[in-house]
């Protein structure tokens, strides 16, 4: 079983890891969110996976937390509503540049 070492030092399972992420987009209010991007890889925009060359595509990734969480969540794994509100907000030039998703 794969395992991913959060802040806290405690191991969980990839999937434990990505439902934490899962349920804190469910929490994500889009009027008040950070949101930032980074360089990354499409495919695995968490960084969790062994790197595999045949999927290599770095492109930006895009994360979003509500501002009393450290909890950043992939776009990816954003509900449709919030997503859409997100996107409409860094449309506008809104992001935080100084947020660091990982």
């Amino acid at each position: 079983m794969t395992t991913v070492e959060s802040k806290e030092q405690v191991e969980l399972t990839r999937e434990e890891w990505l439902a934490i992420r899962k349920e804190a987009g469910l929490r994500i209010d889009p009027a008040t969110a950070k949101v930032t991007f980074c360089w990354g890889q499409i495919a695995d925009p968490y960084g969790i996976y062994p790197y595999n060359p045949e999927f290599d595509c770095i492109g930006r990734v895009y994360f979003a937390r509500s501002p009393d969480s450290d909890v950043w969540v992939d776009f990816g794994d954003l509900p449709e509503a919030t997503l859409i509100a997100l996107r409409k907000k860094m449309d506008s030039g809104a992001c935080d540049d100084d947020c660091a998703p990982f």
